[in-house]
């Protein structure tokens, strides 16, 4: 870990002596980085000691809710009272897999609010100082990565039983799409770790990747059939979907996961793009091959940020003027898409 200080692993260890209650906050719409990361700290925690809950603001798609761990899940919106009370009775918050209060939604005020111990553990760029420590390594796969690291750092590894092990592992897989990509040799290192903790790698395969609903299914087909549009002088293409569509195929948190990956598939492709229109706005995301950096193009023109192959953002314009956006903005990129190399 390059950025955190040896100060900073002793101010950790220090707010953990002692049974504590904690409280672990993931992002707005939570991934598998976000709750394995999340599960795999808490599951550590509660190993050795500690009443621990895992309180993400919304739900979280389906396909994440077969861990083995057995830290309790209250999310936010569907039991606000509950998640007040035991946050702001919390001694210590852990912050996993953002980088500012407001990527926590409705939390954002409640978490600037709390007044004990605020430690944040992230792998994106350009953290925000809102917590009291913070442990920001954007050299990282995943959250999930480095929260194996500072367990480590922590003296920790001993508690990380079958159950944690599983959710961070869930979290690295994930977050690199099968491992696929932003991973380096201490990505397998840690993998390997995990490993030893017995784990089954089949079933978790098979739950993330093979567990999901006929009508996601056809809703891929349905993106790459009529609504993909490749753009092969510029090395691009970008899918989008709109609200209406999303409800002819009974769409649910999740199912879109993994769609914006499938046009880099085709050959000579290096920039793929999926807007997906919400409510009041519509939401991007990114991902590229090589060096052509998804996160400078979303910081820059869709307010968001991520990292150099995959990253996230949104736009205000409605569903029709952002994709009229994104196909104006190729030819700005036209040069560097086409030397791209992978």
């Amino acid at each position: 870990m390059k950025n955190t200080g040896i100060e900073t692993i002793k101010g950790i260890r220090n707010l953990l002596e002692g049974k504590k209650k904690i409280s672990i906050v993931p992002h707005e719409n939570p991934d598998g980085d976000a709750m394995g990361s999340s599960l795999g700290l808490g599951q550590v925690l509660k190993n050795r000691g500690h009443e621990v809950q895992v309180m993400p603001v919304n739900d979280y798609p389906d396909f994440l809710k077969w861990f083995s761990s057995d830290v309790p899940v209250m999310v936010y919106e569907k039991d606000k009272k509950a998640v007040k009370e035991f946050l702001f009775s919390s001694d210590v918050l852990f912050c996993l897999d953002f980088n500012e209060e407001k990527r926590a939604g409705h939390l954002e005020k409640m978490i600037h609010r709390f007044e004990g111990e605020k430690v944040l553990i992230d792998h994106h760029p350009y953290p925000s100082s809102f917590c009291h420590f913070t442990v920001s390594e954007i050299e990282y796969s995943s959250t999930a990565e480095l929260v194996f690291d500072v367990l480590a750092e922590l003296g920790y590894t001993g508690s990380i039983d079958s159950a944690a092990a599983e959710a961070l592992y869930t979290g690295i897989l994930t977050d690199t799409g099968g491992f696929s990509h932003n991973i380096s040799k201490n990505t397998f290192k840690v993998v390997s770790e995990l490993l030893n903790c017995e784990i089954n790698t089949d079933r978790i395969q098979s739950a993330v990747f093979h567990n999901f609903s006929a009508d996601r299914m056809k809703l891929l087909g349905y993106c790459l059939n009529e609504k993909m549009q490749v753009f092969p002088e510029y090395r691009a293409a970008v899918i989008g979907l709109t609200k209406e569509e999303l409800d002819r195929f009974n769409f649910i948190p999740g199912d879109s996961e993994g769609f914006v990956n499938y046009p880099l598939s085709i050959n000579n492709i290096v920039f793929s793009a999926l807007f997906i229109e919400k409510e009041g706005f519509v939401k991007a995301s990114f991902r590229s091959k090589g060096d052509f950096p998804a996160n400078a193009f979303s910081i820059e023109h869709f307010n968001g940020g991520g990292h150099l192959n995959a990253a996230g953002g949104e736009s205000e314009l409605n569903f029709q003027e952002t994709l009229e956006k994104f196909t104006q903005l190729l030819p700005q990129y036209k040069h560097q898409l086409l030397k791209t190399k992978f």
